[in-house]
């Protein structure tokens, strides 16, 4: 019997299909060195490597999404989490899509601008492309207390922008400076990874640090439409579609007060002034 025979009436073996995965990060919170208490984690690279890792070694892959809900933070981490994202995805051949929830502005959008893709909710606040530096001054204070403001410092330069000493203007100046070449670097990464999505719009528009709600962003090219992560991701892969949610481990109290891995004494005073500045970030955008 000839091969090609025995080939057409051997019935084939029926695999099932699995269902497709998608890897779900969520970036909620302060974007900060370190580890925030009261508010939830805060989002920095050493907190977020292993579950970026996770995410995409993960069984049956067809995407990762990122569940951005922040007001912002410190530049370096935002820059360091959106690259290692993106050196996955381009490595991996993975897409990976960005949806914003309340907030995703300033750093939080440049965490966004690591997707191929950027959707938010029509009442999602969007943009903050800017840099912006603030303090407190105790100069008059002091005097009041009677309190003497004593410093030795190496360097004519090591005691910039001291709070307890009076402003001087080369200092500000120079603290203008060095946001400027920050505020360039951001701007630079919003043009190449949004491109032509921008629809030409102004610089002096979309980089002066003001916000948009969801359907004004996509209007100026800042994402690409509004949908949520479980619609979106149904509608693209099918109902069978199975997410994954990464999240860091935490003991039981730890998860009970708020806390990460550090002993409770030694975090109490850190956890205050940590809630106090996550705060002051999302009031900015009146929540």
């Amino acid at each position: 019997m000839k091969l090609s025979s025995l080939i057409e009436k051997t019935p084939l073996k029926r695999f099932r299909r699995k269902d497709p995965v998608v890897a779900v990060l969520q970036l909620h919170g302060v974007i900060a060195p370190g580890q925030g208490k009261l508010r939830g984690e805060q989002i920095n690279l050493a907190n977020m490597a292993m579950l970026i890792n996770d995410a995409f070694e993960t069984k049956g892959l067809k995407a990762v999404a990122l569940s951005i809900n922040s007001p912002g933070g410190s530049p370096v981490q935002s820059s360091l989490i959106a690259k290692r994202i993106r050196q996955l995805a381009d490595e991996k051949k993975i897409p990976v899509y960005a949806f914003a929830e309340d907030v995703m502005a300033s750093g939080g959008y440049w965490l966004g601008l690591c997707a191929d893709e950027i959707y938010a909710d029509q009442n999602s606040v969007i943009g903050s492309i800017g840099v912006i530096s603030a303090g407190f001054g105790f100069t008059g204070l002091m005097e009041k207390l009677g309190v003497e403001r004593r410093m030795h410092a190496a360097g004519d330069n090591k005691a910039k922008l001291d709070p307890f000493s009076p402003e001087k203007e080369e200092d500000v100046d120079w603290l203008k400076k060095l946001q400027a070449e920050i505020h360039d670097n951001f701007k630079a990464f919003v043009k190449e990874r949004r491109g032509e999505r921008l629809k030409k719009r102004k610089d002096k528009e979309l980089f002066s640090g003001d916000v948009w709600t969801g359907p004004r962003a996509e209007d100026l090219g800042l994402i690409d439409g509004i949908a949520d992560l479980r619609s979106f991701m149904r509608e693209k892969y099918g109902d069978k579609v199975k997410f994954k949610l990464l999240e860091g481990r935490r003991s039981w109290i730890q998860r009970t007060l708020g806390l990460g891995s550090h002993s409770i004494a030694a975090e109490s005073v850190g956890a205050v002034i940590g809630a106090a500045r996550s705060e002051s970030e999302w009031s900015r955008y009146g929540l």
